[in-house]
C-alpha cells in the first residue's frame, strides 16, 4: 500500500499526515505522540480516529504540524488522520462522520479593530 497524505486544519495549526499500513506506530515531528502532546486529552484526541474506526495498530502515522497551541494542534493531527482513514476505506466515513471527526472547525480568532482595545472590547468611555 502507498502512503496516503492528507491535511487536517484548526485555528492557525496546520497539519500533514502520511498514513501508511504498519504496527501503529504515530510519530509528531520526529517524535513519538506521548513525548510531543504530555497530556492524555491531546493524546486522545489524536488515537480518536482510530478509536471509533477499531484500526488502532493497523497503519503507522507520520505527522508535521506547525502553527497554532497544543490544543489546535491536536485537533489539527485529528482531522488529518481521519480523513487518511476514509481514503484507504470509504466505508469508514459514516462512524467518522457520526462522531464529527470529519468536520473542519472554523472557529478562529476575531482580527482586532482599529480605535478598539480587542476585537470587542473597547477603550474606556469617558462622558465628561
Amino acid at each position: 500500500m502507498e502512503v496516503v497524505n492528507t491535511l487536517g486544519r484548526r485555528k492557525t495549526a496546520v497539519a500533514r499526515a502520511y498514513v501508511q499500513k504498519g504496527s501503529g506506530e504515530i510519530v509528531i515531528n520526529n517524535k513519538d505522540y506521548k513525548a510531543y502532546f504530555t497530556t492524555s486529552v491531546l493524546q486522545y484526541k489524536v488515537t480518536q480516529a482510530f478509536a471509533v474506526t477499531k484500526t488502532m495498530d493497523q497503519f503507522d502515522v507520520k505527522v508535521n504540524v506547525k502553527g497554532g497551541g497544543v490544543t489546535g494542534q491536536a485537533e489539527a493531527v485529528r482531522l488529518a488522520i481521519a480523513r487518511a482513514l476514509v481514503e484507504t476505506d470509504a466505508a469508514l466515513k459514516p462512524l467518522l462522520k457520526a462522531e464529527s471527526l470529519m468536520t473542519r472547525n472554523p472557529k478562529m480568532v476575531e482580527r482586532k479593530k482599529p480605535g478598539q482595545k480587542k476585537a470587542r472590547k473597547r477603550f474606556q468611555f469617558s462622558k465628561r
